[in-house]
C-alpha cells in the first residue's frame, strides 16, 4: 500500500535534516516506493537546505528543495602561474583570484606552506612580514606595489601609460603656456578618467602617470606624463593644494625641488608637484625628461620644467587636485 500524502510529506521532511559530525554534513533519509532521498556531500561549497515545507504539499521537489544555495567558488578559481595580482593593496581578510595569485608566489618561493586558499588569513600575513623584513622593504603586513614587485606579481605599469606625440615646436595650451615634450592640450589630450570631479582642478591617475588641468568648464587646458611614488604613500581621493615653495629641499636633504606645489601632508614629509629634483651634490638632475611616465619618486610628482612652470600658474591654493 502506497503511504498518504501527510505520511509521504512527513518522510520527506526527514530527508532535510542535516546533523553535523566531525565537521562533514551526515544526511539521514527515509525512501518510499524505491526512490532514495537525500542531501550531497558539500564538502566544497556551502549549502542552505529548506527548513519549511507546507503540510499541504505533495511534489518531491517542493518538499525538499533548498531555498538558498551559496556556492564557496574562491577556491575555484583559476590563477596561472605567471599571474599578476590585480588590486594595489591586499590584507588580511581579502579573497579571490589576486590572494591565489599572492600566495602562488609564496608557496613557490617556500615563504608559505599549504595550498592557496585565496584567502589573506594570518599564516600569509606572516608569510608577508617575513618577506617584506628580509628585503629591507617597508614592514606592515600588506601587499603594495614593493612586496609585488618582490615577489614578480605587480602588473606591467608601462600598460597603462599613454603616450601622446611629441608636440610641435613652440606648441602652446590654451592658457600659453608652452607643452613639453610630454605635454598635450585640448582635443589632442587623452580623455578624462570616469568620475574625476567637476569643475576647475587637477586630476592625477596613479596607473597611467599622467596629470590633467581642467577648466572651469570642464575642458583639458594640459595634460603630461609625470613620475610619480615608486610606494604606497599617494593617498587616493580629492585633495587640495595647500602651499607652494618656488624651491625646497627633499626630506632626505639630498635634493632640490624647484617649483614645489603641495598637495598632501605625510609623517615623514609633505607631497606634490614638482619640477625633476636637482643632486645637492653636483647639479645634475635626478632623471631624464623621457624617463617621465615612470615611478620613481619617494612619493612626490616629478615634472618636465614646462609643466612645473604651467602648474605653478595654474595651480592657486585651494585648488582641487583628485587622484585616482
Amino acid at each position: 500500500m502506497k503511504p498518504s500524502p501527510d505520511l509521504r510529506t512527513k518522510q520527506y521532511l526527514m530527508l532535510a535534516v542535516i546533523v553535523a559530525v566531525g565537521g562533514s554534513w551526515l544526511a539521514i533519509g527515509a525512501s518510499s516506493d524505491g526512490e532514495n532521498g537525500g542531501v550531497d556531500d558539500a564538502s566544497d561549497a556551502v549549502v542552505e537546505v529548506a527548513t519549511t515545507v507546507t503540510a499541504s504539499s505533495t511534489s518531491t521537489a517542493a518538499a525538499i528543495a533548498p531555498t538558498t544555495t551559496e556556492l564557496d567558488l574562491v577556491g575555484e578559481e583559476e590563477v596561472s602561474d605567471d599571474c599578476t595580482i590585480a588590486k594595489r593593496t591586499l590584507r588580511t581578510g581579502d579573497t579571490g583570484a589576486s590572494v591565489l595569485c599572492l600566495q602562488k608566489a609564496l608557496i613557490r618561493e617556500s615563504r608559505l606552506e599549504g595550498s592557496a586558499s585565496g584567502t589573506f588569513d594570518g599564516p600569509t600575513r606572516a608569510a608577508v612580514i617575513a618577506l617584506q623584513t628580509e628585503k629591507s622593504l617597508f614592514v606592515d603586513g600588506e601587499v603594495g606595489r614593493e612586496s609585488a614587485l618582490a615577489l614578480g606579481i605587480w602588473p606591467d605599469e608601462q600598460l597603462n601609460v599613454v603616450r601622446t606625440p611629441p608636440p610641435a615646436a613652440g606648441a602652446k595650451d590654451s592658457m600659453g603656456f608652452l607643452l613639453s615634450s610630454v605635454a598635450s592640450t585640448g582635443a589632442d589630450a587623452p580623455p578624462l578618467p570616469a568620475n574625476s570631479g567637476e569643475g576647475r582642478r587637477l586630476v592625477y591617475d596613479r596607473a597611467g602617470q599622467r596629470v590633467w588641468a581642467v577648466d572651469k568648464d570642464g575642458s583639458i587646458i594640459r595634460s603630461w606624463l609625470v613620475s610619480g611614488s615608486q610606494y604606497n604613500n599617494e593617498l587616493p581621493g580629492t585633495h587640495k593644494v595647500y602651499s607652494k615653495s618656488e624651491v625646497t629641499t627633499a626630506w632626505n636633504g639630498k635634493a632640490f625641488l624647484p617649483l614645489m606645489v603641495r598637495w598632501l601632508k605625510t609623517q615623514i614629509g609633505a607631497i606634490g608637484f614638482h619640477q625633476i629634483p636637482v643632486k645637492r651634490s653636483d647639479g645634475s638632475l635626478y632623471q631624464t625628461e623621457e624617463e617621465l611616465g615612470t615611478r620613481l619618486s619617494g612619493g612626490c610628482q616629478r615634472q618636465a620644467k614646462e609643466d612645473a612652470e604651467f602648474l605653478w600658474k595654474f595651480a592657486k591654493i585651494g585648488t582641487p587636485v583628485v587622484v585616482i
